[in-house]
């Protein structure tokens, strides 16, 4: 399996940090999971500027499915100005705050995929404390400060599905590599749990199933 060129391309032209291994690695995941779970949707959490999006909107094209795209698009805690992660350019003038969203638009419409994947724009938890839907697929990627990244897992992880599977990017086991939250708050508290096991990794990103 495999995401079309094209397709690939415009994921490689957007803005974003998904590495082209790990893209493969999450499309791959995503198309499993539709297969295993037909008709349920995919949803993400954390879009920025839709390169991780696009492998998974191919993927739930590929499955005859849906992708939710949940973010703010107010960029997260290392997006803003001073830290490591900052690009000037996506910030909006007329109020000096990051504004991802038409940088995402233009993402996925010119890589055709408005028919299936769905921008949804607010805080994240505030977002999955109004959605039950239960997913195939769930690929958190949202803010890594401890705060943020617990809250996503405890909001969001419960609508995996049975048989459904959890993504989670930037998961760092050695304090050396990267930030800790998406280890700690996510990665540990998913495999602890008991409901979630670990099918899958490609670089930083890691694939669990849900078992319980």
């Amino acid at each position: 399996m495999s995401l079309s060129p094209e397709l690939r391309a415009h994921a490689l032209a957007a803005k974003g940090f998904m590495p082209p291994d790990e893209g493969d690695a999450l499309y791959d995941a995503a198309v499993a999971a539709g297969a295993a779970l037909p008709g349920l949707p995919f949803l993400e959490v954390g879009s920025y500027c839709g390169r991780s999006t696009v492998w998974l909107g191919g993927a739930a094209r590929k499955c005859g499915t849906v992708v939710f795209a949940v973010d703010h698009h107010r960029g997260s805690e290392e997006n803003q100005a001073g830290w490591e992660h900052h690009d000037p350019t996506l910030v909006d003038p007329r109020i000096g705050k990051m504004d991802t969203l038409p940088f995402f638009r233009a993402t996925i419409h010119d890589a055709g995929l408005e028919d299936v994947v769905f921008a949804v724009v607010g805080l994240s938890p505030l977002v999955a404390t109004h959605l039950h839907t239960p997913l195939a697929f769930l690929f958190i990627d949202g803010g890594h400060g401890e705060g943020p990244a617990r809250l996503d897992y405890e909001r969001w992880t419960p609508l995996v599905a049975i048989g459904g599977t959890l993504a989670i990017h930037d998961v760092f086991p050695d304090p050396a590599d990267g930030g800790r939250p998406p280890y700690e708050q996510i990665f540990r508290p998913a495999v602890e749990s008991g409901r979630f096991r670990l099918v899958g990794a490609a670089g930083s990103l890691r694939v669990l199933l849900r078992v319980d």
